[in-house]
């Protein structure tokens, strides 16, 4: 069983940057990969990047390519994703997720059913 709780959302304007964390429960945080998706109202949820449980794959939404980057912090049970030059677009409740799925190894998943469990989110919003 893992828990996770995301912190670092807020209000930014057009251009800033937030970093993003989530805190994992449990001992064996280092064998999950992680992923953070992201619900904008009216929206279907959608993968926003994800990180194999070394920190050596990461794979990345197209649109948020060259601007966000996801880390992980195996020793402290914490993933991060620093979100740069953030749009208006951006705007989203973000979610972070753990799957222990074999074939994530590599560099994570990208599909919302790969990943076994959730945090409850953090508001991101971006003003013009």
């Amino acid at each position: 069983q893992v828990q996770l709780v995301e912190s670092g959302g807020g209000l930014v304007q057009a251009g800033g940057s937030l970093r993003l964390s989530c805190a994992a429960s449990g001992r064996t945080f280092s064998s999950y990969a992680m992923g953070w998706f992201r619900q904008a109202p009216g929206k279907e949820r959608e993968f926003v990047a994800a990180i194999s449980w070394s920190g050596a794959g990461t794979q990345y939404l197209d649109s948020v390519k060259g601007r966000f980057t996801i880390s992980r912090d195996n020793a402290k049970n914490t993933v991060l994703l620093q979100m740069n030059s953030l749009k208006p677009e951006d705007t989203a409740v973000y979610y972070c997720a753990a799957t222990s799925n074999y074939y994530c190894s590599g560099n994570g998943c990208n599909e919302e059913g790969d990943y076994d469990y959730w945090g409850q989110g953090t508001q991101v919003t971006v003003s013009s």
